[in-house]
């Protein structure tokens, strides 16, 4: 009889993009999750100028964001579920980027999950008020950087697919017995 691989143990591996969306700054972060084990990929911000037209920054973004997912191999996108109760402008701004990413992933063949901040906080402190702060520290730690990451959109980015790595495997089974 051939030895073969536990069932789970295929299914272990995920490389998940996280994106912090904005127009001016769209942060990114990279991981790869082996169950426990989580080892970054790469993090930064892709950053664009209030004196480009809006079309042609949502091209850049789009542009890095299908780089990524090709560079990396990307197996899920994860986004933030973001409310707006003021600026309603900046609201219709990150919507875009938001569709962007989803049209990139959608390209790509890539599943989306989005999660509420509190979700997100929830699953990196274990404190759905967590302060940013302690994000960063959480996700040094998880990720064994040797310094809490920056920019601060890039350590959102990273925050999300460090709790898509830590729910995706709930969230699946959820599905299968739905």
């Amino acid at each position: 009889m051939p030895n073969l691989p536990h069932p789970t143990a295929r299914n272990s591996k995920k490389i998940i993009l996280g994106v912090d969306p904005g127009i001016a700054n769209t942060g990114y972060g990279v991981i790869e999750s082996h169950g426990n084990r989580l080892v970054p990929r790469g993090f930064g911000n892709i950053r664009t100028s209030p004196r480009t037209a809006p079309e042609v920054r949502l091209k850049e973004i789009y542009d890095v964001i299908t780089g990524l997912i090709t560079e990396f191999a990307i197996e899920n996108v994860v986004l933030e579920d973001i409310f707006f109760t003021k600026n309603t402008s900046s609201a219709f701004s990150v919507s875009e980027v938001k569709g962007i990413v989803k049209l990139a992933a959608a390209e790509a063949d890539c599943p989306v999950t989005v999660y509420t901040p509190t979700q997100v906080k929830q699953a990196i402190v274990g404190y759905g008020k967590a302060t940013k702060s302690q994000m960063q520290k959480m996700a040094q730690a998880l990720l064994k950087l040797k310094e809490p990451p920056r920019p601060d959109h890039a350590a959102d980015a990273l925050a999300l697919a460090l709790c898509h790595a830590r729910s995706y495997k709930v969230i699946e089974l959820r599905k299968k017995h739905a």
